[in-house]
């Protein structure tokens, strides 16, 4: 079959007849109808994460997807043929950019029956982030006040229409181009970043949520009161994360010392640092999907490529400029 393949890092991605996947008993087979693009993909493609995240080139890309099921494995009671569905594969199943895929039966769910394929093949992984974020790990409560960054962006977007269903007062940053775009998905304050310090004009939040690190992550924890949190998205990776990941003992002190500086600067201010790096669940996806369905969460899909299109679609990441996520459809 058809798909978009990584064979040496930092590469263009490529096209390759690969084998059709592997259908274990707990498996669901889903035609591809639409895959969302997400940085994600463009720091696996450079090597930025292959210490975290040891893939075995050649690698099929992709890390959303839409479609309908083709068949089920044998110990599948969830789905059958024909069901419209999505999902954020596991992170060592991933392989969207392909006309098929092999999902796991508990990561995937049944698409908002609102959104279109290439709506819902929007939505996962960053669905997903923004949930384990804001609800899992941020615990979220209504009055609470929330910095989320790049709000015009794939987790920004969601990020601001459920940290407001949770009752938070919403911050962001933005471009002044994107300010009523983004109040229009819940933000109360508007940041400009290109002519705003962030820093300057917000205090006393209780949450963060950061995609960008470096010095904007450590801005950040300036702006939190004591007891506050930065969720960071971008990284640097933390103690926590090596160790849910089952990393071994050399990689976990490496990944303590690449945290090191920002956890140390969360101490002395009474804050805390947490990385995220989001997993799969249709659990939290049939919770997503009812959130879309009652009109809560709006899927945000500023463009769509062709599937003939998916490199240049993945390049157009790092080109910037695209509200919500790009998608590729088949």
């Amino acid at each position: 079959m058809r798909a978009f393949v990584v064979t040496q890092y930092k590469e263009p991605l490529r096209e390759a007849d690969v084998p059709e996947p592997t259908v274990g008993e707990r498996d669901v087979l889903v035609q591809v109808h639409a895959a969302g693009l997400n940085q994600l993909d463009e720091k696996i493609r450079l090597g930025e994460f292959k210490q975290i995240l040891p893939y075995k080139l050649q690698l099929v890309l992709g890390n959303d997807v839409a479609g309908t099921v083709l068949r089920v494995g044998a110990k599948v009671s969830q789905f059958k043929p024909c069901d419209e569905v999505y999902a954020r594969p596991a992170k060592d199943r991933i392989g969207t950019f392909a006309e098929r895929i092999a999902v796991a039966e508990e990561d995937l769910a049944l698409k908002p029956a609102s959104a279109s394929m290439a709506e819902a093949g929007s939505l996962p992984l960053v669905a997903l982030t923004a949930w384990q974020a804001l609800v899992e790990q941020g615990n979220v409560k209504p009055g609470q006040k929330v910095l989320i960054h790049a709000g015009a962006g794939g987790v920004g977007s969601i990020a601001i229409q459920l940290a407001k269903h949770l009752g938070a007062g919403v911050a962001t940053t933005a471009s002044a181009a994107n300010a009523d775009f983004v109040r229009s998905l819940g933000a109360d304050t508007v940041i400009d970043y290109r002519a705003q310090d962030f820093e300057q004009l917000l205090t006393g939040y209780d949450l963060v949520l950061d995609s960008l690190g470096g010095e904007n992550l450590e801005k950040s924890l300036r702006i939190l009161k004591p007891g506050g949190k930065a969720i960071g998205i971008s990284g640097p990776p933390d103690p926590a994360f090596a160790r849910e990941a089952g990393l071994n003992p050399v990689l976990r002190l490496a990944i303590a010392g690449l945290s090191s500086k920002i956890r140390r600067q969360a101490k002395k201010l009474g804050v805390r640092y947490e990385f995220l790096f989001m997993r799969a669940s249709g659990e939290q996806l049939r919770r997503i999907t009812e959130l879309v369905d009652n009109g809560v969460l709006r899927p945000v899909v500023g463009k769509v490529f062709d599937f003939d299109d998916t490199p240049e679609a993945l390049q157009s990441l790092a080109d910037g400029g695209i509200r919500g996520k790009a998608v590729v459809t088949l």
